[in-house]
């Protein structure tokens, strides 16, 4: 089930390349590409072997990422490289700390 959500190595992954040096268009995009590769492959493996239910959270997160996929596309191209940087790094920070919140 994590894979469906792209397994939570998206932001490491991301912030890994970005420090590196790397191109943030490009990063982003392999790094996305390959969530959803992942996940559609999860999807389809479910709808085989053990049938999906509720079908209007599925259709929400489609909905999302569509909304969502163009706006951070053009984020990418408008904002530089050190600032996209930081706030990565700060989102990272930010959501890792409402994960160890829930595990105390």
């Amino acid at each position: 089930m994590d894979s469906v959500g792209g397994g939570g190595w998206g932001p490491i992954v991301t912030s890994t390349l970005l420090g590196r040096g790397r191109n943030p268009k490009y990063t982003i995009g392999s790094v996305n590409a390959a969530e959803f590769a992942i996940s559609f492959a999860s999807g389809i493996t479910f709808m085989l072997f053990g049938g999906i239910h509720g079908w209007q959270v599925i259709i929400g997160l489609i909905a999302g990422g569509v909304i969502a996929a163009p706006i951070a596309a053009f984020l990418v191209t408008r904002i530089k490289r050190k600032p996209m940087m930081i706030a990565v790094g700060i989102l990272i920070i930010i959501l890792s700390l409402k994960t160890l919140s829930k595990l105390l």
